[in-house]
């Protein structure tokens, strides 16, 4: 059965979008069978994947509203074995519409039911506020990966990620764990960058990601050419940290636990 992790920070700006992405794409590089659910409104992973979010014929919003199932909206991506559920503005309506149904939080939990099994991994990007699209990917997910950028607030925001993780555990989805923290946008010319990841590793009880991803231009880059940094500079250091990534997401895999 699909691991199911949510990229989930509240704060927008932080690399949540390029880190979904491009782990997808490493995963798939190292031979793994990796969906994408987009569940943010901007559809930023969607185009980031190479689709055009503007012409979708089915998507994230079609699912939750029930009007497809899950299997109609998965699209194959030019990346072997990574496919996607795009996601566009249609789905800023769809918290106003999800109101009135019943066990609203679980819809995308039950509607993936079907298709978990076709995976060995499913990364939901969330969108950066706790909406309901949020709960319902929290509700979904096995464990939930923190991207947090180099910067002096990240600390605090960060402690009270950990608190909404920890609700979500208590009231929605029991099982749900933090998969882990990942310093993303690290300048090494800067001493901040590395003040910041000292802090955060002196001070929070939680799973930090030894892979550090830089700030990196070629990564800057990729995303206007709606291509993975593996396609579009596959040899840069952008590319070789998230190779990294995955490789740690990989070994911290607990074969008993996602059967």
């Amino acid at each position: 059965m699909g691991r199911v992790i949510a990229v989930a920070n509240q704060k927008g700006g932080v690399g949540k979008t390029t880190t979904t992405v491009n782990l997808a794409a490493c995963l798939a590089e190292k031979g793994k069978e990796v969906l994408v659910i987009d569940i943010d409104p901007q559809g930023n992973t969607t185009s980031g994947l190479g689709t055009d979010k503007n012409s979708l014929e089915n998507s994230t919003y079609d699912i939750l509203l029930g009007e497809c199932s899950f299997k109609d909206a998965v699209l194959s991506t030019s990346i072997p074995g990574l496919s996607l559920v795009p996601s566009n503005m249609d789905l800023s309506g769809a918290e106003i519409e999800l109101v009135s149904f019943d066990n609203n939080s679980k819809i995308l939990r039950n509607a993936m039911r079907s298709v978990r099994k076709a995976y060995d991994y499913i990364l939901i990007d969330c969108p950066p506020s706790l909406s309901l699209l949020t709960v319902n990917a929290m509700c979904a997910a096995d464990t939930v990966l923190v991207p947090i950028q180099c910067e002096y607030y990240a600390l605090e925001g960060l402690t009270q990620l950990m608190h909404t993780i920890d609700l979500f555990r208590k009231r929605l989805n029991h099982s749900l764990e933090i998969e882990g923290i990942v310093f993303t946008m690290y300048d090494s010319r800067t001493n901040l960058s590395a003040q910041v990841v000292e802090n955060v590793r002196a001070n929070l009880d939680a799973n930090i990601y030894e892979t550090i991803i830089p700030r990196n231009i070629r990564l800057a880059e990729a995303p206007s050419y709606s291509m993975p940094i593996t396609v579009y500079d596959p040899r840069s250091t952008g590319a070789n940290a998230y190779r990294l990534l995955a490789e740690e997401v990989i070994e911290r895999e607990d074969p008993d636990k996602w059967q």
